[in-house]
């Protein structure tokens, strides 16, 4: 089991920029594929951005290609979300979460608390 705790999030106007932070303990982020989430309120949780055990395959919603990066430094056990050029429709509480390759909220046994991200237009 890992630990997660997310942080960054805030209040941008659109076109601005966030970069959101997933601490993790207990056990490393190599270990796992780690994943961001998003859910706004009368929604569904969807899957943002992901990023296999390796590093080497990542996988992006159609929304935020191009417009934000996965990441993670193993010598901080930590992953980020660099969120650039938002917009009002990226508003939402993101996860991390950590677990199996996929993108459902299923493959992932392990989540933070979420990190609120709203975007002013």
């Amino acid at each position: 089991q890992v630990q997660l705790v997310e942080s960054g999030g805030g209040l941008v106007q659109a076109g601005g920029s966030l970069r959101l932070s997933c601490a993790a303990s207990g056990r490393t982020v190599s270990s796992y594929a780690m994943a961001w989430f998003r859910q706004a309120p009368g929604k569904e949780r969807e899957i943002v951005a992901s990023m296999n055990s390796s590093g080497r395959l990542t996988y992006y919603t159609a929304s935020v290609k191009g417009r934000f990066t996965i990441s993670r430094d193993s010598t901080k056990n930590t992953v980020y979300l660099q969120m650039n050029s938002l917009k009002p429709e990226d508003t939402a509480t993101y996860y991390c979460a950590a677990g199996l390759w996929g993108t459902s909220v299923g493959r992932y046994a392990d989540w933070g608390q979420g990190t609120q991200v709203t975007v002013s237009s």
